[in-house]
């Protein structure tokens, strides 16, 4: 199996390597006397990742990038970025369980949509079916609790303020 033919995003320097994708830039550490790498993925303007990178054999120059280097850093900056999308999914989309007075048992859930101009937020029940019972706006600082959800579904489910 040979490489894919070289592209104008796919760079390999000895301290710049692009796969047209992620580019990963090595840089002098401002702290100290040592070196860093960044990798950045195309589009971004900060990068994902910045760690410290290994002096060369005359310990005054960094170690040049090569294949095996540059594919360790490109799986970790992926994982950073993959975890760092899971935190802002679980910081805006949560649910709990609750039971009804009627012994109805519900998910509710809280959606909230992120906007430059203004968040919204969406409110949930569905069944133990999975059948969407109920849905309404709700304000992007609502707490879900199981308290305010058995409140907002004792209440009729009604827009919540």
């Amino acid at each position: 199996m040979t490489d894919a033919p070289d592209t104008p995003d796919t760079i390999q320097e000895p301290r710049c390597w692009s796969d047209g994708r992620w580019t990963a830039q090595v840089i002098k550490n401002e702290d100290d006397d040592g070196w860093a790498v960044s990798m950045t993925l195309k589009g971004e303007a900060e990068p994902a990742l910045v760690g410290p990178w290994t002096m060369g054999r005359d310990k005054k120059n960094p170690k040049p990038l090569d294949v095996s280097a540059f594919h360790t850093l490109v799986k970790t900056a992926s994982e950073v970025v993959r975890r760092h999308e899971q935190q802002l999914h679980a910081q805006l989309n949560k649910s709990v369980h609750i039971t009804t007075a009627d012994g109805q048992r519900l998910r509710v859930a809280l959606a909230i949509v992120p906007d430059e101009e203004g968040a919204t937020a969406t409110l949930s029940a569905q069944d133990d079916l999975g059948e969407e019972v109920a849905r309404a706006s709700a304000p992007p600082t609502f707490k879900l609790t199981p308290a305010s959800a058995a409140a907002w579904a004792e209440g009729g489910f009604q827009r919540v303020r």
